[in-house]
């Protein structure tokens, strides 16, 4: 999910910007496309360079007035624990090494800290999670469910074991992706024509591609 792939978040910001295309704007009352727009994708695949976005995003508030920040679970972390250790604090972690993010709390880390370098007075923090899983199914996601079930019943007539989703390396197709091939461990690519063109829309610049440890 967020620890190591930035996919869910980058998709979900992609998806919310379709919905502002879509929604009717007054910029004469105040009701601005530019302040509901999202001004930052930070993802764990890619470097994020604080004090050049800190820059940035500050113009933007003196602008605007508000700041948009899509935060994957994982984003940041090195120049969050590169922060702690220069003051001597210690950096949590679990028994198999891995650092807590439920200790740092990248969310409330940029929250707080970073609101500071941009100038911003008050902070609210979303976590997507919660409400996906509060609000009800839509259209799409009953037809995607609709989907997957009918060819998982149909597959299991036939025997044909795997997990039901789009296999990328098929086409998209729908269909029983075999087990071996499921894992985790597979970084989101930065360069995805998509994420590129939705960070240029935004004013981002696209940082260094990095390695995520698993």
């Amino acid at each position: 999910m967020g620890r190591n792939c930035g996919w869910l978040t980058a998709a979900t910001a992609l998806e919310y910007r379709k919905l502002l295309d879509r929604a009717e704007w007054l910029p004469a009352i105040g009701l601005d496309r530019a302040a509901f727009d999202v001004h930052a994708v930070f993802v764990p695949e890619m470097e994020i360079d604080i004090a050049a976005e800190a820059n940035r995003l500050r113009a933007l508030m003196d602008k605007i007035d508000d700041i948009n920040i899509f935060v994957s679970e994982g984003a940041g972390v090195e120049a969050i624990v590169a922060e702690l250790q220069a003051k001597g604090q210690e950096v949590p972690r679990d028994a198999f090494g891995h650092i807590k993010l439920d200790a740092i709390n990248p969310g409330k880390w940029f929250g707080e800290q970073f609101a500071q370098m941009i100038g911003s007075e008050k902070t609210l923090i979303q976590k997507s999670g919660y409400f996906s899983r509060a609000s009800a199914a839509n259209i799409e996601d009953l037809r995607l469910i609709k989907s997957c079930v009918d060819l998982a019943v149909e597959c299991a007539m036939r025997r044909e074991s795997g997990v039901i989703g789009h296999d990328e390396d098929r086409g998209g197709v729908l269909r029983a992706i075999e087990f071996p091939r499921i894992k985790g461990g597979k970084p989101f690519d930065i360069d995805t024509p998509w994420f590129t063109d939705m960070l240029a829309a935004i004013g981002q610049p696209k940082g260094k591609k990095i390695a995520v440890s698993h």
